[in-house]
């Protein structure tokens, strides 16, 4: 919801956060503000997603609000991505299959809050159509398990405060209800506090409230008090490990660009919780010191966070094959020996 800009004056010792002396987590443009005005008419961004080769993005109302966008791996090469999607207005939440849990790598989907529904954009973009219908309430946040703990299915949150799994043949399936807008979604990526790793929070931007949701469907409030979170990303435990420029965190920074911060900002904080706030634009850490969770201020966003990804060498490289993957490539490797043979024979 783009109710804008408290006022400042409203600190955040008011909050009962103490800024850090220095903003640890600094940014830099990584798409241009001018590069989207150019190919869309329109650098309102709000989604954000890495899909492999490219990233891919949406804007909010305005031109172009329904039709997607990719740039390269440096946020360059600007263009519009898939067709326009019928139907979507609003702010459009995007993010990528992970080839896992029966989906195929690099798919792109992408949800509206303006509609309960899921597109499928093939990962060249040739191809799109509804993948999940009938979900109640807008979409407000989608992202994959990659930890198996909801079956490395999609997971979809909704304005109704509804959270879906969904199955790779867009099967919906209602896990939980938070009772409110639930606009950021991530998974632990070890055990956080007294949750187990893989966990899935969400994040309400209204109550300020970071939420567990167990596997089971069970609601946790785990944190409370971050006002105006808006999304929840956990710094991943080998964050950096490959040493590829890509690696990093990005996040839309509306309503003017795309920004990324390096990779090296975020090594004290591997594991913990990052979740930022569209009040105050700025980025906090939550930390279990091992009796309770601690929240920091570590940095300032030059404008209004909306999505926010982390990019590591786990989704950098190609996925693992699953087993039926395994068993067809150790079939085929079986076979070549006995094929070698008869060749040789017929010789």
């Amino acid at each position: 919801m783009k109710l804008k800009l408290l006022s400042m004056s409203c600190t955040l010792a008011l909050a009962g956060w103490t800024p850090a002396s220095q903003a640890a987590v600094t940014f830099n443009t990584f798409v241009d503000s001018s590069d989207l005005s150019s190919t869309l008419g329109n650098n309102a961004t709000i989604g954000f997603a890495y899909a492999g080769d490219k990233f891919v993005g949406s804007v909010y109302y305005g031109s172009n609000n329904n039709q997607l966008y990719s740039t390269d791996l440096t946020g360059g090469n600007v263009a519009k991505f898939g067709s326009a999607i019928s139907g979507f207005s609003g702010e459009i939440y995007v993010t990528s299959s992970l080839g896992i849990g029966g989906y195929g790598p690099r798919d792109v989907f992408a949800g509206s809050e303006a509609a309960g529904r899921v597109v499928r954009v093939a990962h060249d973009g040739s191809t799109q159509g509804d993948f999940v219908t009938g979900l109640t309430g807008g979409v407000r946040s989608m992202a994959f398990d990659p930890y198996g703990m909801y079956g490395n299915q999609l997971i979809v949150a909704t304005n109704a405060g509804n959270i879906y799994t969904v199955n790779n043949t867009g099967s919906a399936t209602l896990l939980a209800n938070v009772g409110e807008d639930a606009e950021g979604l991530s998974f632990a990526p070890q055990q956080f506090g007294t949750y187990a790793k893989g966990t899935l929070f969400v994040a309400s931007e209204g109550s300020g409230t970071l939420r567990a949701i167990a596997p089971g469907g069970g609601i946790t409030n785990a944190v409370t008090g971050i006002y105006g979170a808006e999304m929840v990303s956990f710094v991943p435990l080998n964050l950096g490990s490959s040493g590829n420029p890509v690696e990093g965190f990005y996040s839309a920074n509306y309503a003017q660009n795309v920004i990324k911060a390096s990779a090296s900002d975020f090594t004290p904080y591997l594991g913990d919780a990052i979740v930022t706030s569209e009040t105050y634009h700025t980025v906090h850490r939550v930390h279990w010191s091992g009796t309770s969770f601690d929240v920091s201020t570590i940095g300032q966003f030059p404008a209004q966070p909306e999505d926010g990804i982390f990019v590591t060498a786990d989704v950098i490289k190609p996925s693992v094959p699953e087993p039926e993957t395994w068993a067809m490539v150790v079939g085929g490797l079986m076979v070549l020996p006995l094929f070698r043979r008869l060749r040789s024979r017929q010789g």
